[in-house]
């Protein structure tokens, strides 16, 4: 799995955005193996942070003046928010660049394989849960919709899985999308629009 997806993520080119006006910013797709399948990590935001409040995310946040680059950036928020130690992830590649039209974040998401089981630490301030589903479950078992929208005047395409009882939208669910799309099915799944 992992030299598979770290061939899809080199094999490519990147779209990288640098949009005037936003902020630069990376986020952390953590994955692990379990029996042979992928699985990914995600966060549920709490419900008093200014921004996304409540909703499901990767772990990531602003580049601080001090971050050599942006997989610092990645690696620094996933060890603040949810205890994840730097030397524990192994960075495969990079996907492409999200921008969040409502708060002016240019996201450049890291894809990072972590040991299973892990044992996470979340900041309660930040974090209310860090949960997971398998490549495969959001690949097939997800209601996933896309449709254009427009959100303060721009145009955006908005895509958004519901899995258990979970809504994954926005970048957060772009940033799917696109890990889906460049790494294709894993373990022999297909993609499913429901």
């Amino acid at each position: 799995m992992k030299e598979i997806i770290r061939q899809a993520l080199a094999s490519r080119t990147r779209i990288t955005l640098k949009e005037s006006g936003y902020k630069e910013s990376a986020v952390l797709v953590p994955i692990y193996e379990k029996d042979g399948h992928c699985h990914i990590v995600f966060t549920q935001r709490t419900s008093h942070l200014n921004h996304h409040k409540g909703e499901i995310s990767f772990p990531g946040g602003g580049r601080h003046p001090d971050d050599r680059d942006l997989q610092v950036t990645a690696l620094r928020e996933s060890r603040e928010e949810i205890g994840l130690k730097e030397e524990d992830v192994e960075v495969l590649g990079t996907l492409d660049d999200a921008v969040t039209v409502t708060s002016l974040y240019c996201i450049t998401p890291f894809v990072g394989l972590i040991p299973y089981p892990y044992e996470f630490n979340p900041d309660p301030f930040e974090v209310q849960e860090v949960f997971s589903f398998s490549h495969a479950d959001l690949m097939h078992r997800a209601k996933i919709t896309i449709e254009d929208q427009v959100i303060d005047g721009h145009t955006i395409t908005i895509h958004t899985y519901e899995i258990g009882g979970r809504i994954i939208w926005g970048a957060t669910a772009w940033i799917l999308s696109n890990f889906f799309e460049i790494v294709g099915p894993l373990n022999g799944a297909h993609r499913k629009n429901g």
